[in-house]
Protein backbone atom coordinates (compact mmCIF):
# COMPACT_ATOMS: atom_id res chain seq x y z
CA UNK A 1 0.00 0.00 0.00
CA UNK A 2 1.87 3.24 -1.06
CA UNK A 3 1.49 5.97 1.59
CA UNK A 4 -0.35 9.67 0.27
CA UNK A 5 1.06 12.06 2.32
CA UNK A 6 1.84 14.53 -0.89
CA UNK A 7 -0.78 15.39 -3.24
CA UNK A 8 -0.82 16.13 -7.10
CA UNK A 9 2.02 18.62 -8.19
CA UNK A 10 -1.31 20.24 -10.14
CA UNK A 11 -3.07 20.85 -6.93
CA UNK A 12 -4.17 24.59 -6.48
CA UNK A 13 -2.83 26.53 -4.52
CA UNK A 14 -3.51 30.29 -3.51
CA UNK A 15 -1.44 33.41 -4.29
CA UNK A 16 -0.54 34.35 -0.65
CA UNK A 17 0.45 30.17 -0.39
CA UNK A 18 2.95 30.34 -3.26
CA UNK A 19 4.73 33.60 -2.14
CA UNK A 20 5.25 32.04 1.37
CA UNK A 21 6.40 28.99 -0.74
CA UNK A 22 8.88 30.87 -2.20
CA UNK A 23 10.00 32.27 0.89
CA UNK A 24 10.45 28.38 2.43
CA UNK A 25 12.20 27.50 -1.01
CA UNK A 26 14.88 30.13 -0.83
CA UNK A 27 15.93 29.44 2.41
CA UNK A 28 15.62 25.55 1.75
CA UNK A 29 18.27 25.98 -1.00
CA UNK A 30 20.82 28.24 0.64
CA UNK A 31 21.37 25.07 3.02
CA UNK A 32 21.16 22.42 0.31
CA UNK A 33 23.28 23.64 -1.91
CA UNK A 34 26.47 25.98 0.35
CA UNK A 35 27.40 28.88 -1.09
CA UNK A 36 26.93 30.13 -4.77
CA UNK A 37 30.34 30.09 -6.60
CA UNK A 38 28.88 32.34 -9.65
CA UNK A 39 32.45 32.81 -11.63
CA UNK A 40 32.17 29.58 -11.93
CA UNK A 41 29.02 28.80 -12.20
CA UNK A 42 28.66 26.25 -9.33
CA UNK A 43 27.81 25.61 -5.29
CA UNK A 44 30.17 25.00 -2.72
CA UNK A 45 28.73 21.69 -1.53
CA UNK A 46 27.57 20.18 -5.08
CA UNK A 47 31.61 20.66 -5.87
CA UNK A 48 32.57 18.85 -2.65
CA UNK A 49 30.28 16.28 -3.34
CA UNK A 50 31.52 15.74 -6.97
CA UNK A 51 34.98 15.96 -5.76
CA UNK A 52 34.03 12.92 -3.24
CA UNK A 53 32.64 10.83 -6.47
CA UNK A 54 35.97 11.97 -8.23
CA UNK A 55 38.16 10.91 -5.42
CA UNK A 56 36.90 7.63 -4.96
CA UNK A 57 36.27 6.45 -8.37
CA UNK A 58 34.30 3.28 -9.71
CA UNK A 59 34.88 1.73 -13.15
CA UNK A 60 33.31 -1.29 -15.14
CA UNK A 61 34.64 -4.89 -14.17
CA UNK A 62 34.34 -5.70 -17.92
CA UNK A 63 35.13 -2.09 -20.35
CA UNK A 64 32.50 -1.45 -23.02
CA UNK A 65 32.79 -3.67 -26.17
CA UNK A 66 32.97 -0.61 -29.03
CA UNK A 67 33.35 2.77 -27.16
CA UNK A 68 33.53 3.83 -30.54
CA UNK A 69 29.84 3.11 -31.29
CA UNK A 70 29.54 5.79 -28.23
CA UNK A 71 31.43 8.09 -30.17
CA UNK A 72 29.89 8.09 -33.28
CA UNK A 73 26.42 8.68 -31.67
CA UNK A 74 26.28 10.31 -28.87
CA UNK A 75 25.84 13.96 -30.31
CA UNK A 76 23.89 12.55 -33.31
CA UNK A 77 22.95 9.57 -34.04
CA UNK A 78 24.44 8.02 -37.28
CA UNK A 79 23.73 4.48 -36.98
CA UNK A 80 20.18 2.65 -36.74
CA UNK A 81 19.27 2.88 -33.37
CA UNK A 82 17.90 -0.81 -33.36
CA UNK A 83 21.47 -2.16 -34.28
CA UNK A 84 22.75 -0.52 -30.94
CA UNK A 85 23.46 -2.19 -27.80
CA UNK A 86 21.51 -1.19 -24.50
CA UNK A 87 24.63 -0.05 -22.83
CA UNK A 88 25.47 2.24 -25.80
CA UNK A 89 21.89 3.35 -26.18
CA UNK A 90 22.01 4.41 -22.58
CA UNK A 91 24.44 6.74 -22.44
CA UNK A 92 24.22 8.36 -26.06
CA UNK A 93 20.82 8.90 -24.41
CA UNK A 94 21.69 10.61 -21.40
CA UNK A 95 23.99 12.56 -23.02
CA UNK A 96 21.47 13.90 -25.42
CA UNK A 97 19.18 14.54 -22.60
CA UNK A 98 21.77 16.05 -20.46
CA UNK A 99 23.55 18.36 -23.47
CA UNK A 100 19.56 19.92 -24.05
CA UNK A 101 19.98 21.03 -20.60
CA UNK A 102 23.11 22.02 -21.04
CA UNK A 103 21.81 24.41 -23.64
CA UNK A 104 19.20 25.90 -22.03
CA UNK A 105 20.62 26.64 -19.00
CA UNK A 106 23.91 28.41 -20.54
CA UNK A 107 21.12 30.77 -22.40
CA UNK A 108 19.51 31.28 -19.11
CA UNK A 109 22.73 32.44 -17.60
CA UNK A 110 23.08 35.24 -19.77
CA UNK A 111 19.46 36.15 -19.70
CA UNK A 112 19.15 36.34 -15.79
CA UNK A 113 20.12 38.95 -13.03
CA UNK A 114 23.72 38.15 -11.83
CA UNK A 115 22.99 38.06 -7.67
CA UNK A 116 24.27 41.31 -7.62
CA UNK A 117 21.67 42.30 -9.19
CA UNK A 118 19.05 40.37 -7.97
CA UNK A 119 16.22 42.04 -6.25
CA UNK A 120 13.71 39.69 -5.48
CA UNK A 121 13.55 36.43 -3.76
CA UNK A 122 12.24 35.20 -6.96
CA UNK A 123 15.33 36.18 -9.26
CA UNK A 124 17.86 34.89 -6.35
CA UNK A 125 16.05 31.37 -6.80
CA UNK A 126 16.87 31.41 -10.35
CA UNK A 127 20.13 32.36 -10.16
CA UNK A 128 21.04 29.60 -7.70
CA UNK A 129 18.93 27.08 -9.45
CA UNK A 130 20.69 27.51 -12.89
CA UNK A 131 24.03 26.91 -10.72
CA UNK A 132 22.23 23.68 -9.68
CA UNK A 133 21.60 23.00 -13.78
CA UNK A 134 25.58 23.69 -14.15
CA UNK A 135 26.20 20.93 -11.49
CA UNK A 136 23.82 18.44 -13.08
CA UNK A 137 26.28 18.31 -16.63
CA UNK A 138 29.28 17.63 -14.35
CA UNK A 139 27.16 15.06 -12.62
CA UNK A 140 26.47 13.29 -15.88
CA UNK A 141 29.73 14.04 -17.29
CA UNK A 142 31.24 11.87 -14.45
CA UNK A 143 28.32 9.26 -15.17
CA UNK A 144 30.10 9.03 -18.54
CA UNK A 145 33.36 8.93 -16.58
CA UNK A 146 32.49 5.79 -14.61
CA UNK A 147 31.45 3.97 -17.77
CA UNK A 148 34.96 4.40 -19.36
CA UNK A 149 34.22 7.60 -21.74
CA UNK A 150 36.57 10.59 -20.98
CA UNK A 151 36.88 12.10 -24.52
CA UNK A 152 32.87 13.57 -24.01
CA UNK A 153 32.95 16.76 -26.11
CA UNK A 154 29.74 19.35 -24.75
CA UNK A 155 28.70 20.17 -28.12
CA UNK A 156 26.28 23.05 -29.02
CA UNK A 157 22.96 22.58 -30.37
CA UNK A 158 22.08 23.59 -34.08
CA UNK A 159 22.31 27.73 -34.78
CA UNK A 160 18.10 27.42 -35.00
CA UNK A 161 17.75 25.30 -31.55
CA UNK A 162 20.51 27.40 -29.67
CA UNK A 163 18.74 30.79 -30.78
CA UNK A 164 15.61 29.43 -29.27
CA UNK A 165 16.98 28.10 -25.95
CA UNK A 166 18.65 32.04 -25.83
CA UNK A 167 15.44 33.60 -26.70
CA UNK A 168 13.09 31.40 -24.10
CA UNK A 169 14.24 33.19 -20.84
CA UNK A 170 13.54 36.47 -21.52
CA UNK A 171 10.09 35.72 -22.55
CA UNK A 172 7.60 37.16 -19.73
CA UNK A 173 6.55 35.04 -17.34
CA UNK A 174 2.93 34.25 -18.61
CA UNK A 175 4.37 32.33 -21.49
CA UNK A 176 7.49 30.92 -19.73
CA UNK A 177 6.09 29.49 -16.80
CA UNK A 178 4.12 26.51 -17.50
CA UNK A 179 6.86 24.96 -20.24
CA UNK A 180 9.53 25.82 -17.89
CA UNK A 181 7.42 23.52 -15.09
CA UNK A 182 6.83 20.69 -17.93
CA UNK A 183 9.88 20.86 -18.67
CA UNK A 184 11.51 20.13 -14.92
CA UNK A 185 8.68 18.02 -14.37
CA UNK A 186 9.79 15.61 -17.96
CA UNK A 187 13.06 15.86 -16.31
CA UNK A 188 11.87 14.11 -13.17
CA UNK A 189 10.21 11.61 -15.08
CA UNK A 190 12.86 10.76 -17.11
CA UNK A 191 15.27 10.69 -14.27
CA UNK A 192 13.07 8.19 -12.37
CA UNK A 193 12.54 5.51 -15.66
CA UNK A 194 16.00 6.28 -16.27
CA UNK A 195 17.14 4.52 -12.16
CA UNK A 196 15.25 1.82 -12.78
CA UNK A 197 16.82 1.31 -16.34
CA UNK A 198 20.51 1.20 -14.57
CA UNK A 199 19.37 -1.94 -12.57
CA UNK A 200 18.41 -3.82 -15.81
CA UNK A 201 21.48 -2.85 -18.12
CA UNK A 202 24.13 -2.94 -15.24
CA UNK A 203 22.84 -6.33 -13.85
CA UNK A 204 26.67 -7.59 -14.66
CA UNK A 205 28.27 -4.48 -13.06
CA UNK A 206 26.85 -3.96 -9.50
CA UNK A 207 29.53 -1.62 -8.34
CA UNK A 208 28.91 0.81 -11.50
CA UNK A 209 25.35 0.42 -11.15
CA UNK A 210 25.05 1.83 -7.67
CA UNK A 211 27.66 4.57 -8.44
CA UNK A 212 25.37 6.17 -11.28
CA UNK A 213 22.65 5.62 -8.97
CA UNK A 214 24.41 7.77 -6.26
CA UNK A 215 25.17 10.15 -9.28
CA UNK A 216 21.57 10.38 -10.35
CA UNK A 217 20.52 10.43 -7.28
CA UNK A 218 22.26 14.14 -6.65
CA UNK A 219 20.45 15.55 -10.03
CA UNK A 220 17.14 13.98 -9.21
CA UNK A 221 16.69 15.67 -5.41
CA UNK A 222 17.33 18.86 -6.98
CA UNK A 223 15.09 18.05 -9.79
CA UNK A 224 12.33 17.37 -7.79
CA UNK A 225 12.55 20.56 -5.33
CA UNK A 226 13.10 22.69 -8.82
CA UNK A 227 9.32 20.93 -9.72
CA UNK A 228 7.67 22.60 -6.82
CA UNK A 229 9.55 25.69 -7.29
CA UNK A 230 8.72 25.65 -10.79
CA UNK A 231 5.18 25.05 -9.71
CA UNK A 232 5.30 27.69 -7.90
CA UNK A 233 5.79 30.23 -10.45
CA UNK A 234 1.68 29.10 -11.73
CA UNK A 235 -1.42 30.09 -11.21
CA UNK A 236 -4.82 28.43 -11.74
CA UNK A 237 -5.16 28.81 -15.63
CA UNK A 238 -1.52 28.00 -15.56
CA UNK A 239 -1.92 24.48 -14.29
CA UNK A 240 -4.34 23.72 -16.50
CA UNK A 241 -2.08 24.72 -19.39
CA UNK A 242 0.84 22.53 -17.89
CA UNK A 243 -1.40 19.43 -17.48
CA UNK A 244 -2.45 20.03 -21.37
CA UNK A 245 1.17 20.52 -22.16
CA UNK A 246 2.78 17.07 -20.47
CA UNK A 247 1.81 15.06 -23.81
CA UNK A 248 3.07 16.97 -26.63
CA UNK A 249 5.99 18.45 -24.73
CA UNK A 250 7.07 14.74 -23.83
CA UNK A 251 6.34 13.50 -27.23
CA UNK A 252 7.96 16.44 -28.84
CA UNK A 253 10.82 16.30 -26.64
CA UNK A 254 11.43 12.77 -26.65
CA UNK A 255 10.88 12.23 -30.72
CA UNK A 256 14.45 14.22 -30.47
CA UNK A 257 16.48 11.70 -28.76
CA UNK A 258 16.04 8.29 -30.72
CA UNK A 259 17.22 6.49 -27.69
CA UNK A 260 14.18 7.00 -25.89
CA UNK A 261 11.39 5.23 -27.74
CA UNK A 262 14.51 2.11 -27.74
CA UNK A 263 14.63 1.91 -24.27
CA UNK A 264 11.92 3.68 -22.44
CA UNK A 265 7.61 3.42 -22.44
CA UNK A 266 7.45 7.21 -23.62
CA UNK A 267 2.95 6.27 -23.21
CA UNK A 268 3.82 5.09 -19.50
CA UNK A 269 6.43 8.53 -18.75
CA UNK A 270 3.19 10.77 -19.91
CA UNK A 271 0.85 9.00 -17.65
CA UNK A 272 3.89 9.62 -14.72
CA UNK A 273 3.81 12.99 -15.70
CA UNK A 274 0.37 13.48 -15.50
CA UNK A 275 -0.42 11.57 -12.26
CA UNK A 276 3.09 12.82 -10.38
CA UNK A 277 2.51 13.61 -7.17
CA UNK A 278 5.69 12.76 -4.72
CA UNK A 279 4.22 9.80 -3.60
CA UNK A 280 6.37 7.06 -5.48
CA UNK A 281 9.61 8.99 -4.50
CA UNK A 282 11.67 7.30 -2.03
CA UNK A 283 11.96 8.65 1.35
CA UNK A 284 15.88 9.48 1.42
CA UNK A 285 14.92 11.74 -1.43
CA UNK A 286 12.45 13.41 -0.16
CA UNK A 287 14.18 14.43 3.11
CA UNK A 288 16.54 16.03 1.41
CA UNK A 289 14.38 17.94 -1.34
CA UNK A 290 11.38 20.44 -0.81
CA UNK A 291 7.66 20.21 -1.61
CA UNK A 292 5.26 22.95 -1.95
CA UNK A 293 3.74 23.08 1.29
CA UNK A 294 0.43 23.12 -0.86
CA UNK A 295 1.12 19.09 -2.13
CA UNK A 296 1.14 17.61 1.19
CA UNK A 297 -1.45 15.88 2.21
Amino acid sequence: MVSTKYLSVFSPATEQQRKENFASYWEFTQQHGGKLLEQDKDLAKKRDRLKHFQDNPVKLRKPLADPDAFYRNYVDMQDDPKSLDRMTLMLTGMYKFARHEWVGIKGAWDAVPDMANSHTVEDKISRVHLAEEFCHVRLFDEMLKTCGLDKVEWVPLGPVKEKIYEQFPKLPGFLMDTPAFVTELMGVTFYCHLYRLFDDVLADEPEVCARLKELLDEITIDEVAHVGQRRNFIGPIGMKVSKALVKPFYTLFFKDIPEVGQLFNVEQMIKDGIAFDFNELPEYMLERSWVPSYCKA
